[in-house]
């Protein structure tokens, strides 16, 4: 880590039913995306910050980090805010990283259903 400076970048996934498989495949699909796009690898990772929402009960999405093989990275989970007409079987990540590039230059991964979260921003 020499050179750059801590930057967040933030993300979310749906899934379509509340399911073990679908919470872990979704959540690992969310974190590889916002990786890929942002040019990091695991040593890059300060720490990952998970919520999801109420109706997601089946595994906590940070078992699908573990399982990617991000041991070694400070994870949390914790409850999305119930709010009135918000997104269902939300997941979201911000992961805090070490980085050179401008804030200006990360990629946001919104994927599946969150993807009406952020549409303006680039795919």
């Amino acid at each position: 880590m020499s050179g750059g400076r801590v930057r967040a970048v933030r993300g979310a996934t749906t899934v379509d039913a509340d399911t073990r498989t679908q919470v872990i495949d979704r959540t690992r699909e969310l974190v590889a995306a916002a990786l890929e796009r942002n040019g990091l690898q695991a040593d890059d990772l300060i720490s990952i910050l998970f919520t999801a929402t109420d109706d997601v009960r089946s595994a906590f999405p940070a078992e699908a980090a573990r399982e990617a093989g991000l041991t070694q990275v400070p994870l949390m989970c914790a409850r999305e805010l119930d709010v009135v007409d918000g997104v269902e079987r939300c997941i979201r990540v911000m992961l805090h990283v070490w980085t050179d590039r401008d804030a200006s230059e990360l990629r946001h991964p919104y994927l599946h259903g969150a993807r009406q979260l952020r549409t303006d921003l680039p795919e």
